[in-house]
């Protein structure tokens, strides 16, 4: 049986091996970007990356938004942080969070067809 996806012969292109090659990234920066994926493919973390990208927030204000508890919005935002996706700042005895790598809300804006 023939699979369609396949090269009906196979042949090495020696110049396109070398080229790509020469052109791909090193491990440790798909290992990054492999972890940054796995942050993403959890709806509740796009939510709040999605929240974020329209306005900065308290994370009190931001559970009530996802109707969530407190401590499992800040659970989300340390995993979110862990990966420098997100930002902090203190003020008093509030905790307002922002994005904090704008190449999310590019991405995040061409998912979902958002204009400024």
């Amino acid at each position: 049986m023939k699979d369609e996806d396949m090269c009906d012969v196979h042949c090495i292109h020696q110049d396109s091996v070398r080229e790509v090659r020469s052109l791909m990234l090193d491990d440790e920066t798909f290992n990054s970007l492999s972890d940054n994926f796995k942050v993403l493919s959890d709806p509740t973390r796009l939510k709040i990356l999605y929240a974020l990208m329209l306005k900065e927030i308290c994370v009190c204000d931001l559970a009530a938004v996802l109707e969530m508890t407190d401590s499992a919005v800040s659970h989300q935002l340390r995993l979110l942080r862990n990966r420098n996706l997100v930002k902090f700042r203190k003020k008093g005895k509030m905790a307002y969070y922002s994005i904090s790598d704008h190449k999310i809300v590019d991405m995040l804006k061409m998912e979902t067809e958002i204009s400024d």
